[in-house]
């Protein structure tokens, strides 16, 4: 055994010497790659998204809360702009967020935790966006909505897949929840009514959820390569469809009309807004031809925003938009740098 150590010759240690040189080497290459681009991303948030400190004074007068999505320390966070300045300085919270939907006294959360395994939580944050308690949480976070008073919180996560572009194709898994934690119901577990007949089929999913009050909602369904608009209640466990072909619903301040995205014709993986008149069944095609894969919110009952990804290649940043409710006009960028928008009136409206 003379000049070997550890089992090993010359010529073997030799090997593994340099293993761990080339490891080392390319570890370090990493890591100054990583912090280079870290601080590029620092740099292009100072010019691109300028921050405010007086987070309180946004709070007290009506804005919008959102992701936000400038490059640089404070990507992912939440943030607020007033409403009478949606392209100014951002207030940003100590909260990061995948999703987010807010009221004037709290806000859902739908949160990612990226270590050696990504795992993902739904907190409700109270009025200093510090966490107040978790809810229940499977899967990777899709879509969350709160009650306009706050109370119920819906929450949706893809168990199985990574994409709404196929019906059929993957799985959801949807919630409601109390704020307090309580647990009112997995939608997946409603009685799905289409057409009279009940649906049963082991392929259908539920996502998308917009509260109408404290038992009525609206939500997405789908089965067979088919989507619908059902209007569900807490109280009966029961989901009824109203037309076909709608996804991802949200209810207008005055609950006459349902902003959504329709596929149409179009190719797989894009979509195109609309709002549904409850009363008439009336759609109406809004002037965004863009595919939107987002649930819009209301601005107001005239208005309808929504997040879009930049188009560029390999960009992680995206904008929110506007557009008319009525289909008239073209749409303008509201926020740039911001994602998963909500709109809060301290006073209600």
């Amino acid at each position: 055994m003379t000049g070997r150590v550890g089992g090993l010759g010359p010529r073997a240690r030799l090997g593994v010497l340099a293993v761990v040189l080339l490891v080392a080497t390319v570890g370090a290459g990493g890591f100054v790659w990583r912090v280079h681009r870290e601080q590029a991303a620092v740099r292009t948030s100072a010019t691109g998204a300028p921050t405010r400190r007086n987070l309180a004074g946004v709070r007290d007068v009506p804005h919008l809360v959102f992701r936000n999505t400038a490059l640089g320390t404070d990507y992912g966070r939440v943030a607020l702009v007033p409403l009478s300045a949606p392209d100014g300085p951002r207030a940003v919270t100590p909260a990061s967020c995948e999703r987010v939907h807010a009221t004037r006294d709290e806000a859902l959360c739908l949160a990612s935790d990226r270590g050696l395994v990504t795992t993902y939580r739904a907190q409700v944050l109270d009025a200093e966006w510090a966490p107040r308690r978790d809810l229940p949480l499977v899967g990777t976070p899709s879509r969350a909505r709160l009650s306009r008073d706050g109370s119920l919180a819906a929450t949706t996560t893809f168990v199985f897949g990574d994409s709404y572009a196929n019906p059929g194709q993957f799985s959801t898994r949807t919630t409601v929840s109390r704020v307090d934690g309580e647990v009112v119901g997995d939608l997946e577990q409603f009685t799905l009514v289409v057409g009279g007949k009940v649906v049963t089929a082991v392929d259908r999913n539920l996502w998308g959820v917009t509260f109408a009050d404290d038992d009525r909602f609206y939500a997405t369904a789908a089965s067979g390569g088919r989507t619908w608009l059902v209007e569900g209640s807490l109280t009966t466990r029961r989901l009824t469809a109203l037309r076909e072909d709608a996804e991802c619903p949200s209810l207008s301040p005055d609950g006459t009309r349902i902003a959504f995205k329709k596929h149409g014709d179009l190719p797989p993986g894009r979509w195109r807004l609309a709002v549904y008149d409850l009363a008439t069944g009336a759609e109406t095609l809004l002037a965004e031809t863009r595919s939107v894969d987002d649930q819009a919110e209301w601005l107001d009952d005239g208005h309808v925003v929504y997040g879009l990804p930049r188009s560029e290649e390999g960009t992680a940043t995206s904008d929110i938009w506007m557009t008319n409710a009525d289909g008239s006009g073209a749409p303008t960028l509201l926020v740039p740098d911001a994602w998963s928008p909500s709109v809060v009136f301290p006073g209600g409206r």
